[in-house]
């Protein structure tokens, strides 16, 4: 089973999960999420699928996330609304993010991927 693997490459724990896929010889798809943003729909589906609150998919840590100070915006924005900022850039995208028949789940907790596997 291939799963999609998309990460920034320069980020240490998508490096870090990227090993982790390849010492389990895990067959994946490799997604650079800054040259390849998730688009609204594939947001809207991984959302659903995962099971995880919206605030998962942001990456809360990310400069354009402090700069835009969407802490304070995001708890006023609708559903909807969080699906169309996160798809305009994807470095306000938490990452790594693993897609895999069985669940969706953002970050690279070893423990939850290798339930998704």
């Amino acid at each position: 089973m291939e799963c999609l693997f998309i990460e920034y490459p320069k980020c240490s724990t998508c490096k870090k999960a990227k090993q982790w896929l390849e010492e389990r010889q895990t067959a994946f798809e490799d997604r650079n999420i800054k040259e390849q943003n998730p688009a609204k729909e594939e947001l809207k589906e991984w959302h659903e699928k995962s099971g995880l609150d919206i605030k998962r998919f942001f990456n809360t840590s990310g400069m354009l996330y402090k700069e835009m100070k969407l802490k304070d915006k995001l708890p006023e924005m609708s559903l909807e609304e969080k699906y169309d900022l996160l798809s305009t850039d994807g470095m306000l995208v938490k990452r790594p993010i693993l897609v895999t028949e069985k669940g969706i789940t953002t970050g690279f907790k070893p423990e939850e991927w290798e339930k998704l596997l």
